[in-house]
């Protein structure tokens, strides 16, 4: 059997970590910092003439009707780039969530659907049980949660209070609302379905940024102990250097294969995918944190000023490893499969 990505998968993955290097620069992303959003609808129509906003929208709205297998690669890049923009929470969760809409709703979701495709509209999703959402300032539909309901809400009918966070390309907001009746767009067993499904896709979603936020650092790293010598010789020359830049090769390895298993189970909708989607998560998580403490000693101390590259993309692992699920959360779910008996074990069920 052929585990690997299609050719075409590979060929769009290169075309977009082209983009993203040349276009997502850290010089830009500090210049995001400075404006009011923190955000540039300049390089947001950049993503949208990719097709990028138009790959997990169902054909039949205007879309690719691509899946997460297929986006996951490209998840991988915005992590290596540090992209600011929402667009991995826009593709891989809200989408999937307005897609998953009962035909209740088939005007509204082929509304807001459509106009995603074509780049006029971004979605923030809040992770139920967080009262923070990222990038609602620049979202113009919300899907907020209450209790098991599912709420789509605009920007208008919202108030947002900016809250700092650890990593300054995040934009979080508190978000206060009035649930309605006009704004609940699904309920009960099916509102607790599409929670689930976008609990399992963000967490997806961030490992495999975290799992490219991992190759960056190691990268940088490599990059600034090939420049910095000391007793005449590179840095990156000696072994204890290479030895720290290689336990986490090791690591960003090991966790490419939980990730596309993952991927591969939320695509195809596979009974274990909670599982396999929480042992991504923190594989990826301890693969990035790894590399920012070893890249971080690599880099001496100047791994801790602002104006080395590396900190941006170290904080922005340290915030996402807490997002959609801490380590804790998903280490329970691994064990509750593990010692509850809910998932066969073994070479045989490997497949």
């Amino acid at each position: 059997m052929d585990f690997s990505f299609s050719r075409d998968q590979l060929l769009f993955q290169d075309n977009v970590r082209s983009f993203l290097i040349n276009e997502v620069t850290p010089e830009r992303i500090r210049e995001m910092w400075l404006s009011d959003t923190g955000r540039s609808d300049a390089l947001w129509g950049q993503l949208v003439e990719l097709g990028l906003s138009a790959m997990t929208v169902p054909e039949d709205d205007g879309g690719m009707g691509m899946n997460e297998l297929d986006f996951i690669l490209l998840a991988q890049e915005c992590g290596y780039a540090g992209l600011p923009e929402p667009l991995v929470e826009t593709m891989l969760i809200g989408v999937p969530m307005l897609a998953g809409l009962e035909e209740d709703h088939y005007t509204f979701k082929q509304h807001w659907l459509g106009r995603v495709a074509e780049g006029r509209a971004r979605l923030a999703v809040a992770e139920p049980g967080n009262p923070l959402v990222s990038d609602a300032h620049v979202a113009d539909l919300l899907l907020l949660a209450h209790g098991d309901e599912v709420h789509a809400v605009e920007r208008s009918a919202v108030q947002l209070t900016r809250n700092q966070s650890v990593d300054p390309s995040r934009q979080l907001f508190q978000v206060q609302w009035t649930p309605t009746a006009a704004t609940c767009v699904a309920t009960g067993e099916h509102g607790r379905r599409l929670w689930a499904g976008a609990f399992n896709r963000g967490a997806l979603g961030s490992a495999a940024q975290l799992l490219g936020l991992a190759k960056r650092m190691v990268d940088l790293a490599v990059d600034y102990t090939f420049e910095r010598k000391q007793f005449g010789k590179p840095v990156g020359s000696f072994q204890a250097v290479k030895h720290l830049m290689a336990n986490v090769a090791v690591q960003i390895e090991f966790a490419k294969g939980p990730l596309y298993r993952a991927a591969y189970a939320v695509a195809g909708n596979l009974a274990e995918q909670a599982v396999q989607v929480s042992h991504a998560k923190l594989a990826s998580a301890e693969a990035a944190l790894l590399a920012a403490r070893n890249a971080i000693q690599a880099h001496g101390a100047m791994g801790y000023t602002w104006e080395v590259d590396l900190h941006l993309f170290m904080k922005r692992a340290w915030a996402l490893d807490k997002a959609w699920g801490d380590r804790g959360r998903h280490k329970g779910r691994i064990r509750a499969a593990l010692f509850e008996g809910q998932t066969a074990l073994g070479a045989g069920s490997t497949f």
